[in-house]
Formats: structure tokens, C-alpha cells, sequence
């Protein structure tokens, strides 16, 4: 089994309050969430308008599947306009047999 936990910071252009920044965020995260067998969570950033930093838990059978999960994911967060990666920082972990 291989896991890994994401550490991904976003910029919200455009967002000019904290509850306008909930309604962009709400969405992003329920797709994420959709994806697959993701953990998703705001994890830094709360009281920052444009900014905001997520903690993501993936986990996979093997590294490939991993690594398929994690494109998922990037072209997930791309595709998503109202959102931009600023940095995204990976640890993964591996179960020993």
C-alpha cells in the first residue's frame, strides 16, 4: 500500500471576503472529495482572503496507481479556474511487506 499526504497551496483571485472565499472553496473541495478515495481538508490560511493552503490524504494499492491518482488530481486543480496552485508539496509513504 502506498500513501500519500498533500500539501497544496492556492490562490483565490479575485475573492474579495471570507464568505465569498467559502463559496469558492465549497465546490473545489466536494469535487476533489469526488474523485476518488481523497481526504480533503483546509488545513491553513483561514483568514486569509485569496489564500488558502489544503491537506490531502491519497491512498493506493501501488506506486503506478498512486502516481495516477496524483495526475488526477493536478488536472482536477487545474481545470478548476477559480483556483490557482501557488505550490503543491508531496510525502509519500510505503507500507513494509
Amino acid at each position: 500500500m502506498r500513501v500519500a499526504a498533500l500539501r497544496v497551496e492556492l490562490r483565490l483571485p479575485g475573492v474579495q471576503s471570507l464568505k465569498e472565499k467559502r463559496g469558492v472553496l465549497r465546490p473545489v473541495l466536494e469535487g476533489i472529495r469526488r474523485l476518488g478515495s481523497y481526504s480533503v481538508a483546509e488545513v491553513d490560511g483561514h483568514d486569509f482572503w485569496q489564500r488558502c493552503t489544503l491537506g490531502i490524504a491519497i491512498a493506493a494499492r501501488d506506486g503506478r496507481s498512486l502516481e495516477m491518482q496524483l495526475d488526477k488530481l493536478r488536472r482536477y486543480l487545474d481545470s478548476r479556474k477559480e483556483v490557482e496552485v501557488v505550490d503543491l508539496f508531496k510525502t509519500e509513504l510505503e507500507r513494509p511487506e
